[in-house]
């Protein structure tokens, strides 16, 4: 496989993984770019987003950097999941900020991948950072085309 077909491949899984993915849509996430192995996502803090604290509840930032992770380790069209993942909260967000959560791939072999996610805000601050193990289940992510399709 050519780095043009890798590359359109990862787009398309990218693509297809967040048009079935009604959670982050409702977080109102969006992909910015995806590559094999990386996936790039940003969300807006509104104010159903916002904890006791006055700050981004942890969970929505947990939100982000898993589905930037889950587009990035099924960027292969091989079906994968977490496995386990940690984050650790650097610093708060606030409403009207816009995260952006960069995944990259730091290993994969046989069935099990390991990533990092790097949150940071509109002025490049870091916000958290999130690391997932992934493991590849059966099946692909995009539809296979029979013969008479």
């Amino acid at each position: 496989m050519t780095d043009l077909q890798a590359m359109n491949l990862a787009n398309q899984c990218a693509q297809a993984m967040l048009k079935r993915d009604a959670a982050s849509q409702a977080m109102g996430m969006h992909l910015l770019a995806a590559a094999p192995g990386c996936a790039h996502v940003s969300m807006s803090v509104r104010a159903d987003m916002i904890q006791g604290h006055g700050t981004c509840h942890g969970g929505y930032l947990f939100a982000l950097a898993d589905s930037a992770f889950a587009l990035a380790c099924n960027s292969y069209n091989d079906a994968t999941v977490g496995l386990g993942c940690s984050i650790d909260y650097v610093a708060p967000a606030h409403l009207g900020d816009t995260l952006s959560a960069e995944c990259r791939e730091q290993s994969r072999a046989g069935r099990t991948g390991n990533y990092d996610v790097r949150i940071t805000n509109q002025l490049g601050q870091l916000i958290a950072l999130f690391h997932g193990k992934s493991y590849k289940v059966r099946g692909t992510v995009l539809a296979q085309e029979t013969p008479n399709e």
